[in-house]
């Protein structure tokens, strides 16, 4: 039987560790955080979960437009929604908790070991040396292959240390009981700005520093502004080409100097800055495997690093952050390891979401590599104000474009712009994974009316005749 140990219980991890055991391996997971790692704990489910508060909050905007009013309980008429951000909080982290003991419990299930602690590679023994939390005790797991999946971490600047009360990195909001009155938020990524966007939902004053002439810089730049312009039409101020020199705080009142010299004062702040993997005492450089210049490990399209036997997957190995790739790369690299048959990564197949409101969907090739000319392809965007099942539904903002290859029509990527385009995106995930022509979406049925009606009237229009 194979022995498989596995360092880092998140979604890299703990997937990798379902799918050895399937294939019959001996499966050891070294977890130091908890199952589900930051994804779980921390990050996505967390973030997601806030965000779907905020997203009925701006939802309920559109209620007097479709003919709904609140009344009190005397019948006068109630104008004010507000989010208790205490009680938004507390469900924010007990789902989070029962997600990872549901993640812990199918494991034990499965009958794989779980060691709470953290661990390291001796290469000179071929074992992992686990370091148990509950007793800070040493022990030497035997392996015959061995997968890192130990994540990444908030990105951190000397001048803007965050105190965990006002100033914040993105893991330490989830401990706040009052709505902030004015969040500032540093970074307009993806991260940023998904944050950005809850907040003001929610209720706050929101200004957004970013070093770019627009948010969102590497996402499709329609999509991006539309969004920007949803979010300064309902009052977000953002400061574009700003950069962030420091971030002080005084009593109640954060100041984010910015490096033209500006000051920008709020209530609170949240630093998203970008990721540090978490690579750091593993034993990796005595163990020959190669780190690039941000310290994340190297990797191959089958999760393979530079010493034989370790694979590593999730976001210590940079490139696409999701928790659906760190999963998909730990099952492929057990795969690997253990024989199954196994398809590479192929990161044109990935399909990511910016969950903002309206939210921001992409897959496969970009407008940015047809226009700098890297693909050839044709575009077509088609705008959700005219689709009936938007109209009904007060949906003003957002489209649907496809890419396709010229002649033979085949769809290459796409992109959706709207309310839970993350579920709109997998039909053109599934027409890029599988080669899919527009004339073959085209002519499949579509519930009318319907969202997703717009993506096969964007491929009818880009039907060529032969």
């Amino acid at each position: 039987m194979a022995r498989v140990t596995i360092i880092g219980g998140g979604p890299g991890g703990y997937e990798a560790a379902l799918v050895a055991q399937q294939l019959g391996a001996e499966v050891t997971v070294v977890d130091r955080d908890g199952l589900g790692g930051s994804a779980v704990l921390t990050d996505c489910v967390p973030s997601k979960t806030l965000i779907a508060t905020a997203e009925l909050m701006s939802d309920m905007t559109l209620a007097r437009d479709l003919g709904i009013h609140f009344r009190d309980h005397q019948g006068d008429p109630a104008t004010e929604l507000y989010a208790d951000l205490e009680l938004v909080n507390k469900r924010v982290k007990l789902l989070a908790l029962a997600q990872s003991s549901d993640i812990e419990s199918r494991l034990a299930r499965r009958g794989i070991r779980i060691v709470k602690g953290t661990g390291r590679i001796d290469a000179d023994k071929r074992q992992v040396v686990a370091t148990r939390a509950e007793d800070g005790g040493e022990e030497a797991i035997e392996n015959d292959a061995v997968l890192i999946a130990t994540g990444a971490r908030p990105r951190v600047l000397p001048t803007a240390q965050p105190d965990g009360e006002r100033i914040l990195t993105w893991e330490q909001v989830y401990d706040l009981d009052d709505l902030p009155s004015h969040m500032i938020v540093v970074g307009s990524g993806v991260t940023g700005v998904e944050f950005a966007s809850a907040y003001l939902n929610l209720g706050s004053q929101v200004t957004l520093v970013s070093s770019r002439d627009r948010v969102l810089p590497g996402e499709d730049a329609d999509a991006a502004t539309v969004l920007q312009d949803v979010l300064e039409r309902q009052g977000m101020n953002i400061l574009s080409k700003s950069r962030m020199e420091s971030v002080t705080r005084s009593g109640d009142v954060v100041t984010v100097k910015l490096t033209d010299g500006r000051e920008v004062t709020g209530s609170h702040c949240i630093l998203a800055l970008g990721s540090i993997p978490n690579t750091e005492g593993l034993g990796l450089e005595d163990a020959g495997i190669e780190l690039d210049e941000g310290g994340f490990i190297r990797t191959d399209k089958v999760s393979r690093t530079s010493a034989y036997g370790v694979y590593a997957a999730g976001d210590c190995t940079g490139g696409f952050m999701l928790a659906s790739t760190a999963a998909m790369a730990g099952r492929i690299a057990m795969r690997h390891f253990l024989g199954d048959a196994v398809i590479p990564m192929d990161l044109k197949e990935v399909a990511a979401n910016v969950f903002t409101s309206p939210e921001i969907a992409t897959v496969g090739y970009s407008q940015a590599q047809v226009d700098s000319g890297e693909v050839v392809a044709e575009t077509l965007r088609l705008d959700l104000k005219g689709n009936p099942r938007a109209k009904m539904q007060g949906i003003s903002d957002g489209f649907v474009k496809l890419i396709s290859r010229p002649g033979t029509g085949v769809v290459i990527g796409g992109v959706v712009v709207g309310p839970r385009a993350s579920e709109l995106i997998h039909p053109i995930a599934l027409a890029v994974s599988t080669g899919l022509t527009v004339d073959q979406i085209a002519n499949t049925f579509t519930v009318y009316p319907s969202i997703s009606g717009s993506t096969a009237e964007v491929a009818r229009r880009l039907h060529h005749v032969e």
